[in-house]
């Protein structure tokens, strides 16, 4: 899970998303599950390759889900800066991936299924 905020959408926030991703992480031999977005124009622009599947995409979309409710409680209370959703973004991330046991992932974190 990798996640940003920008101010606005299309291809290029999803470009720019996409170009630090690459900076972090070996994507070379990845297929992105996108929405219609600007992601698939900007996984060109990356020579990447990605999908518009909308069967499989129920997954990301119950991902969604849970960011939006968790982003929804956290606005109610939050008066702040972009700066500092990106910081609870990171952390959420963090949590999500490493602390937060995944049902769908037999009780495992998506870091901890991605080791083994």
């Amino acid at each position: 899970l990798e996640v940003d905020v920008f101010s606005r959408r299309g291809t290029d926030p999803a470009a720019a998303f996409l170009h630090r991703l690459i900076e972090k992480h070996d994507v070379a031999d990845t297929e992105f599950l996108v929405d219609a977005g600007g992601y698939l124009t900007a996984l060109a622009r990356h020579e990447l390759s990605g999908q518009l599947d909308y069967q499989i995409r129920n997954h990301i979309e119950k991902w969604f889900q849970t960011v939006t409710m968790r982003i929804d409680r956290f606005h109610s209370f939050w008066r702040g800066s972009q700066t500092s959703a990106k910081q609870w973004l990171r952390r959420f991330r963090h949590h999500y991936n490493h602390e937060r046991p995944n049902q769908a992932l037999d009780g495992q974190t998506p870091a901890e299924q991605i080791q083994n």
